[in-house]
């Protein structure tokens, strides 16, 4: 996860082979008026977690770059969870 002033970025990598299962960002043009930044980060998770599913993948580990949890990071996460992945 990287989060700028005005967008969310999301990948998810499988370490051992380095490879990028899945990304998405708040740059995409489905994001357009999603509302304030933590919505729009929850909506994120939302599209990360249904991607990740449709790869068969059901569970991953978070890892928040170092930001706190709240806000954006909160909302990304519980996004994820309501998509059915395990974080």
């Amino acid at each position: 996860m990287y989060k700028s002033n005005s967008y969310t970025y999301v990948q998810a990598i499988d370490d051992q082979r380095g490879h990028t299962l899945v990304s998405a960002s708040s740059r995409e043009a489905e994001f357009g008026a999603a509302g304030s930044k933590v919505a729009g980060a929850g909506k994120l998770g939302l599209v990360v977690g249904e991607r990740l599913r449709q790869h068969g993948i059901a569970e991953v580990v978070f890892d928040r770059n170092g930001y706190p949890y709240h806000g954006r990071v909160r909302s990304l996460a519980e996004g994820v969870r309501e998509a059915g992945i395990n974080l």
